[in-house]
């Protein structure tokens, strides 16, 4: 807790001059807006935020036009579904599940694919933390500063990086302001409640001159231990190996601080803008898996960021992005640090777009990475690291009046190496666990083409087919040790090759006035699906083999898979009179096997369908939630089964018409209070979600 204030405190003390930076700096015009403001108590217009462009396309097309299937939230929606993690964020969209590791550490899955599968990026870069590593390490940043979050699924993903082979979720901050701002814009909310008792806020500013412009935004967040209904170890688990069921009603070691923020400034041209900003986070929090165990993390990020923009017929935009982060957390277990993560690196991308070529528009770019990856203490598993990345992209478009086509190719070299060195092997005396020093290159290659097709003004239909190649991560090669948060001992695999798969995926859409509604299927196959395998050897803390030991062995290894699935939702416009009411509809499945012995692969969801209810009166607004999740006993080799269950939740808001435009809420989750366990957490069985709750909060914009 000591450091993890000490590392905090230089941000503290920047939050309470943050207003004072920005009047000084811009004071004359800000005075101005401010006034402005104050004259004029009776607005009711709603602030419109300039358009941002869809992850899933690099032309900027809206989510209608898009070949590849997207899924977008931002504005009022995104501030009824934010949560204390990123993954429980994205619950509510089709396709997406979470890793779950408690109420503090939680990754988006997608489509069944997680960890290193997964691309999370930080307004188009990506966030450099130790999140894939391990499910119990957070993804390092908050919902409360998040403007949009897109979610991209299928082919196009291969644009942003060889990790996208499942998803692309790219978070989306404004710190570094797009568009020139002539007065002061904002946004605040504060919450209280829910089931871990939450206690948060944040504050957003923007204040421009029409030529400067400056970001600040700050964030507090603190929660107690989660509330559950009933026992935090499942009774199958009970059954099937004794493990007490104690810590009734509470998920003991299950509360977290947290706090960060950031200051950015731009430069607007006539023709695009320049600029840079700083940001901070930081969080406090327990694992849940060990009682004993809080991690303390902390990361630093400068980004900077620029575009230009009508420049010519040949190359008529062009767009940089760069980042760099230096990222730590600290495993406390009584007071004393056990292990240290650290993760240090830079990544970036310069981005052409091209003339028209006949109808045929396009971008061309490079990507670079390279990062420093470092554990220290006594349960290091993996060796300090070296990861670096250079690689070529292409993406194009043509339209010929219905039909759209797409295509995209992305070249990649990638050097992994490990200083190897380490304590001693536990089998092989007097051999360094994690041996030489060596390096491994690969070169992966990735393409996807599309089309999509406007049947009429109603209706179109979507097509991708993709290759993708993705190079094995450092821990995949050189992991040798015990990882406690998932108690297995693992095994890397330095002889892997680059993970192959092959992926088809077709949607239909169809848009009226309010309705519409979209449904995709995919089939991917994987010749050579990297993964963790269980061997049937048990370890002991020491790694010593023994058939008693506490630590499941597990070695990385390169199996045939097969992923398929479906996907679908839909709106409907009910009912228009005194009031609206909307109909909402959303489900999921996704199937994954081991090809060759038709074997079920691991933490995989079962089907899910739900519906809600939206009435919207004047400045009342109401809406209610129905998921139901289908029990899951189709599990992989050593793997619980799950039951099903039915998850009810409702939200009432209500609008002040003033010129802040404040919004009061309040938002019941699981009013059955049922006993929910998501198949897809490594935790399922010792941490379920939390019981019935209900959170209030306030928020406004100006």
């Amino acid at each position: 807790m000591i450091q993890h204030l000490r590392l905090a405190q230089p941000f503290i003390g920047a939050q309470k001059n943050i207003y004072m930076v920005v009047a000084i700096a811009l004071s004359s015009p800000l005075l101005m807006s401010i006034d402005a403001i104050a004259d004029d108590k009776t607005d009711k217009t709603p602030i419109e935020l300039a358009p941002v462009a869809v992850t899933a396309n690099p032309l900027g097309v809206g989510s209608d036009e898009l070949v590849t299937p997207v899924s977008v939230l931002n504005g009022r929606e995104l501030s009824l579904q934010r949560e204390s993690t990123l993954g429980e964020t994205l619950q509510s969209i089709p396709g997406v599940s979470s890793t779950y590791f408690g109420p503090n550490a939680s990754r988006p899955v997608i489509r069944g694919l997680d960890g290193d599968r997964i691309r999370i990026m930080q307004n188009g870069v990506g966030i450099l933390d130790a999140s894939a590593l391990s499910p119990d390490h957070a993804v390092a940043l908050d919902p409360l500063v998040i403007e949009q979050i897109d979610v991209v699924r299928g082919p196009a993903t291969l644009l942003y990086g060889g990790s996208a082979v499942g998803g692309v979720v790219n978070a989306i901050d404004h710190r570094i302001p797009k568009e020139a701002l002539n007065g002061v814009t904002g946004r605040s909310e504060v919450r209280y409640g829910g089931a871990d008792n939450e206690k948060s806020g944040a504050a957003v500013v923007d204040a421009g001159n029409g030529l400067i412009t400056i970001h600040a935004d700050a964030y507090k967040r603190d929660t107690d231990d989660l509330n559950i209904p009933g026992y935090a170890v499942s009774k199958r688990k009970s059954e099937a190996d004794g493990t007490p069921r104690e810590n009734k009603d509470k998920l003991v070691n299950s509360s977290a601080e947290s706090d960060g923020g950031a200051l950015g400034a731009s430069l607007a041209f006539e023709k695009g803008y320049a600029g840079f900003s700083y940001s901070t986070f930081n969080s406090n929090y327990g694992t849940v898996a060990e009682p004993g165990v809080r991690i303390d993390m902390n990361s630093d990020r400068w980004d900077f960021a620029s575009e230009f923009k009508d420049l010519g017929e040949i190359i008529n935009r062009v767009k940089i992005r760069l980042a760099h982060t230096d990222y730590q957390h600290q495993e406390i277990e009584d007071g004393e640090v056990g292990t240290t993560f650290k993760n240090r690196g830079i990544e970036g991308t310069l981005e052409a777009g091209h003339g028209n070529i006949g109808k045929m528009n396009g971008v061309v770019g490079v990507q670079i990475q390279n990062s420093q990856f470092e554990a220290l203490g006594e349960e290091a598993f993996i060796p300090r690291s070296n990861t670096k990345t250079k690689a070529l992209y292409v993406y194009e478009e043509l339209p010929l009046d219905a039909l759209k086509l797409s295509a995209g190719g992305r070249f990649e070299h990638a050097k992994i190496g490990s200083a190897g060195g380490g304590p001693d092997d536990p089998l092989v005396p007097g051999v360094p666990r994690f041996g030489d020093a060596q390096s491994r290159s690969f070169n992966p290659f990735s393409y996807s083409a599309g089309a999509l097709y406007a049947l009429d003004q109603n209706w179109s239909v979507a097509s991708n087919l993709s290759h993708t190649e993705r190079a094995p991560t450092y821990n995949e090669l050189y992991s040798y040790g015990a990882h406690i948060a998932t108690a297995q001992y693992e095994l890397g695999n330095t002889a892997l090759n680059k993970e192959r798969s092959n992926g088809v995926d077709a949607q239909l859409r169809w848009k009226s006035g309010h309705h519409s509604f979209n449904v995709s299927t995919y089939y991917t196959r994987f010749s050579n699906f990297i993964g963790l395998v269980n061997t049937g050897n048990m370890r002991d803390e020491d790694g010593l083999l023994d058939p008693t030991g506490e630590l499941t062995e597990a070695a990385i290894q390169s199996v045939p898979a097969v992923f398929k699935g479906v996907e679908g939702e839909g709106k409907f416009r009910i009912y228009e009179g005194q009031g609206d009411i909307d109909l909402r509809l959303r489900g999921d499945y996704v199937k994954a096997t081991n090809s060759d012995t038709n074997e079920r692969l691991p933490r995989i969801s079962p089907l899910r369908l739900g519906f809600g209810l939206d009435y919207k009166l004047d400045k009342f607004g109401s809406r209610v939630d129905v998921l139901h999740a289908f029990k899951q006993d189709r599990t992989a080799d050593n793997e619980l089964a799950t039951d099903g269950y039915t998850l009810v939740n409702a939200t009432l808001t209500y609008r002040w018409p003033t010129a802040f435009h404040l919004e009061a809420f309040a938002k019941a989750k699981n009013l059955l209070d049922q006993e929910i366990r998501e198949h897809s957490s490594f935790l399922k069985d010792i941490s379920p979600m939390g019981g019935r709750s209900l959170l209030v909060g306030l928020r406004g914009e100006f």
